[in-house]
């Protein structure tokens, strides 16, 4: 079972009566779903996941008002609810803070650092990480009669302002080419596996952050980043069968194995992704270079930038988020 079936199964049995029994009137303030951190929040959570934090629960998200004026009395009724729920119990819940009553405005500080919801600025929205964004924005929810949750929900789905999509793709793109294109050919010429690794590794995530941009949806943590970009239509199902060749490459070569033909492969490979990285950046009118090295777009890119402080931002201000 999924987490997010558990859920929900657990709130139409037993959470719609608990929130009208403490205050009828909070049935149609209330806004009743999961989202936030957790495997369970994306639908990506497998048998492995059930090891914590997988049990019945969900979140009721109230307005300041009301938290203030319901919000204990509606945690206690929540922790009252039965613990064994379809062969699950709630003792194997560890992050409590993730589940129960909580304030609209604290639930979306938390990931965004603005109790309003989305990020104040441009400034803040290229300095908010996207794993947060993609925390904020997931899972479901169940019941939200007064739209406020949703309404913030709906807004941030949004995706990025132009400006700032443009700010991270021009990183995206200036970290594909010095770690894939430039740097690691390199350092395989020097037998250096470790170097390999990690140029492999800041290529892949800067591919994988470049995917989704590219299909407006924000990065889940990493640990997802891969296992999510079968749910994004453009770019990821080839891009997904060239990542997974290049990892069997680097640990054909730091197995020393088929040497020579695991180096020019690796490289051969991120030499594929760029080519159809670049393909994108110029059919979504991001780039107009006509190049396979991703370091030519990068002008093109940030020319079509209007906000001054994002234009005079070197490209590659945003590569470690």
């Amino acid at each position: 079972m999924k987490g997010l079936t558990l859920s929900r199964n657990y709130y139409e049995a037993y959470g719609q009566e608990m929130i009208e029994s403490v205050a009828p009137e909070l049935s149609v303030r209330a806004a009743v779903g999961l989202a936030g951190e957790g495997s369970q929040c994306f639908g990506f959570d497998d048998d492995i996941s059930q090891d914590h934090d997988f049990a019945p629960g969900f979140c009721i998200w109230l307005s300041d008002e009301d938290f203030a004026n319901y919000g204990a009395a509606l945690q206690q009724a929540y922790d009252q609810l039965p613990f064994l729920f379809q062969g699950f119990s709630r003792d194997n819940i560890i992050a409590k803070d993730r589940l129960g009553v909580m304030k609209i405005s604290s639930f979306y500080a938390r990931f965004t650092g603005n109790p309003d919801g989305s990020p104040a600025s441009n400034l803040d929205w290229l300095l908010t990480p996207e794993n947060q964004l993609a925390a904020a924005t997931n899972g479901e929810v169940f019941r939200d009669d007064a739209k406020i949750f949703t309404s913030i929900r709906q807004h941030l789905l949004q995706f990025y302002p132009e400006d700032v999509l443009r700010k991270k793709l021009a990183a995206r793109a200036a970290v594909m080419s010095q770690a894939g294109q430039y740097n690691l050919l390199r350092v395989i010429r020097r037998g250096d596996a470790v170097a390999a690794l990690l140029s492999l590794s800041r290529f892949t995530e800067s591919t994988l952050s470049m995917i989704y941009l590219l299909n407006r949806q924000y990065m889940p943590f990493y640990k997802w980043a891969y296992h999510g970009l079968s749910n994004l239509p453009l770019l990821a199902a080839d891009i997904t069968a060239l990542l997974s060749e290049s990892a069997e490459c680097l640990m054909d070569m730091i197995n020393k194995r088929r040497l020579e033909k695991a180096r020019q492969k690796a490289f051969d490979l991120t030499e594929q992704i760029c080519h159809l990285t670049a393909c994108e950046l110029n059919r979504q009118n991001f780039s107009f270079v006509n190049s396979d090295f991703l370091q030519d777009h990068l002008s093109s890119i940030m020319d079509g930038i209007k906000d001054p402080q994002l234009r005079r931002m070197p490209p590659m201000f945003d590569c470690n988020n």
